[in-house]
Parts: structure tokens; C-alpha cells; sequence
């Protein structure tokens, strides 16, 4: 008996010994996941396909290292990747209502479908939305983004929508001024941001810089991310309640009917069929004047954009010449800068020409 127990006492402590070496060795992806090693032909309980180590692909021809400088335009944190150039607030609000305003709300305030950039609350980060009435966190490129340096490259690779990489670099220098100013962003020794240049961009202070962790800047973000990810404590290592959660008594609240529908239009209903929607009439436009308004106005609708504005006679005059096939063919399959059937892919190719025939009428 005492032999078999200091066999078991030895199989025991032979079983858990390479399990603790092993948790202080183990291999790591990025994300914390365990990286196990190959054995058997198989991955944990995966089988691995042998050819897939040895495919090799030759497509297309190796980057040149004029191709990789010429598509290598983002800036850090640090500074690193600025361009020599500057701009002021005065010129940033004229560029940004020549060409962001249409989208991002006058001063970037937002309401406009897309996201809001100015107008937020540094303190309303920590907000929760515990209960009704709560409010959200604000957040705007001031109250929320720890680096302007993602401001400007954004802009400049990714901006204006229609068109992209148009703008000079002292035309985002300006734009980029331009919101942090409205932002209430300020220079590190408090002066508020009137210039931007590559000189001076470092000297910027994001209220919310030290808001994100791990920090994963270079050149030690990935040992950083990896470290955090690893850490079970960093995911919430309390207590879950199963029962007896409240304290005191608890409320019950109860729906009625009634309630509901204070308020609702048109009122909830258990019907299943749609509600019944009166066809638009000719001198309305039909299908087309709805579509045009949904999917076509926000760049036909705007002279910044660059496309023809519907209801401009001599613009569309050169549109209407080249013949109505071609233009079913451009609203169809694109041209330029315009996708297929004006981004909305799920419009019918009937619709798309009901549209296009609604744009020339208001345009003859």
C-alpha cells in the first residue's frame, strides 16, 4: 500500500510539473491565445494539410521601393511621417464647408447621418447606461481620439468622400487646425491652435491621450497588447450573484397595452402585412424622385461634390448628349467616381433608369 501511494504521489507531481513549466513557456499569439505546437500531422485536434507549408504563389511582381515610400504617407503618434507643410483655422473652416460640411454638420457638429467630429465630453467618457435616463458618452475627436496625428492622416488618405487624396497638405494642415480648435483642443502649454504646422503638431495635447490601454504605439505595442491580452485578472475576476442580487424590495413593473401605444405611430399591431404605400404620382416624380432623394441627392445635390447638380440645364446638357443608353450604362455599371447604381446595389435596374429618367426631366 505505501509503495502504491508514493507511485501515485510521483505520477501526481509528474503530471502537474510539466504543466507549471510549461504555463511559464508557453508560446502566445498577439490576442493571448496559447499557441500550440504541431505533432502527428495534426493541431490540437485539427489535421494540418502538409501541401498548404509548401504552396508558393507568384502573383504579381515584387514592390519597388519607390512604389512602397510613394503608399507609405501615415503618421504616428510621434510625428513620424508628417510632411513639411501648414495651415490656419481661417482656411480650414472655408475648406471644411466646401467639402466635409454637406456630411459632418456645420462646425462638424454631426446630424447629417454621418458621425459627429466636434462637441464631445472628456468627462462623460466614463458614463454608463445603468438605467432609463442615463446619458451616453460624448465622444468627438477633443473628448475622445488620443492622438491628432490619426486626425490628419485620415483626412488626408481617406477625405474628402467622393474624392480622396485630393486635398494639399497644407489644406489638411488647415482643416485639421481647424477642428481641433472648434474642438477646444490646445497646444501643450495651453495657447489655443490657430497655425498647424509639421513643426509645431507635436506640441498638440489630446485631453484624452492616456484614455486607451495597453499602450500599443512602437516599437513595443505588440509585446504590450500581447502581455495584457494573457492577463485573465484584466478581464474581471469578481464574484458572479446568483440569487438574492437586490437588496430591499423589489420593484415590479408591468406593461399594459395602453402604454405601448402612447405615443407610437402608427400603433404596434400584430398584423403581419405591411402598411398599404400610396405609388408616387407623375408630376411627383414616381419611384424615381424617392430614390433620387435617398441614395442620389447627397452628391447630385451639392456643387462641391463635382457631379452634375440635377436641375442645372448646362451641366446636364453634355450628360444628356452622350444619349440615354449611355447614361443607363453609367448609373448601371458606374463611371468615375460613382458606383454602381449610385452605391445602393440592391435597386433594381428598372428603378436605377426610373431614376436616371427623373434627373433628366428636373434637368432639361
Amino acid at each position: 500500500m505505501v509503495k502504491l501511494n508514493k507511485l501515485l504521489s510521483v505520477a501526481v507531481i509528474g503530471a502537474i510539473l510539466p504543466l507549471s513549466v510549461y504555463a511559464a513557456n508557453v508560446k502566445k499569439n498577439v490576442d493571448g491565445s496559447v499557441i500550440y505546437d504541431r505533432a502527428n500531422g495534426s493541431y490540437t485536434a485539427y489535421k494540418i494539410n502538409p501541401q498548404a507549408d509548401k504552396l508558393k504563389f507568384k502573383v504579381g511582381t515584387p514592390a519597388t521601393k519607390e512604389q512602397i515610400k510613394a503608399r507609405n504617407i501615415d503618421v504616428m503618434p510621434d510625428g513620424t511621417g508628417l510632411p513639411v507643410g501648414k495651415g490656419n483655422i481661417d482656411d480650414g473652416e472655408e475648406l471644411f464647408n466646401k467639402h466635409c460640411a454637406m456630411c459632418h454638420g456645420d462646425f462638424g457638429a454631426g446630424g447629417k447621418g454621418y458621425p459627429k467630429l466636434t462637441g464631445g465630453d472628456h468627462a462623460s467618457l466614463k458614463n454608463q447606461l445603468l438605467k432609463s435616463g442615463d446619458e451616453p458618452p460624448e465622444r468627438s475627436i477633443g473628448s475622445y481620439w488620443p492622438y491628432a496625428s490619426t486626425l490628419f492622416w485620415y483626412i488626408k488618405t481617406g477625405m474628402p468622400f467622393p474624392h480622396p487624396m485630393s486635398l494639399t497638405n497644407d489644406e489638411v494642415y488647415s482643416i485639421t487646425a481647424y477642428l481641433l480648435n472648434v474642438d477646444e483642443v490646445t497646444f501643450k502649454d495651453g495657447s489655443d491652435i490657430e497655425e498647424l504646422s509639421n513643426e509645431n503638431f507635436k506640441n498638440i495635447k489630446m485631453p484624452n491621450a492616456d484614455g486607451f490601454f495597453p499602450n500599443v504605439d512602437a516599437p513595443n505595442g505588440a509585446q504590450n497588447m500581447k502581455k495584457y491580452l494573457s492577463n485573465p485578472k484584466n478581464y474581471g475576476m469578481g464574484t458572479r450573484c446568483m440569487k438574492n442580487c437586490i437588496k430591499g424590495k423589489v420593484p415590479v413593473v408591468r406593461i399594459d397595452g395602453e402604454s405601448l401605444n402612447s405615443g407610437v405611430t402608427p400603433p404596434l399591431s400584430q398584423k403581419r402585412d405591411l402598411p398599404k404605400v400610396k405609388p408616387a404620382s407623375k408630376e411627383e416624380g414616381g419611384v424615381g424622385a424617392k430614390i433620387y432623394e435617398q441614395t442620389c441627392k447627397a452628391c447630385h445635390g451639392n456643387p462641391a461634390i463635382g457631379a452634375p447638380v440635377v436641375g442645372d440645364k448646362k451641366a446636364w446638357a453634355k450628360v444628356i448628349a452622350k444619349g440615354k443608353d449611355t447614361i443607363y450604362k453609367h448609373a448601371l455599371k458606374g463611371f468615375n467616381a460613382m458606383p454602381p447604381k449610385g452605391g445602393n446595389t440592391a435597386l433594381s435596374d428598372a428603378d436605377v433608369k426610373a431614376t436616371v429618367d427623373y434627373m433628366i426631366n428636373k434637368s432639361k
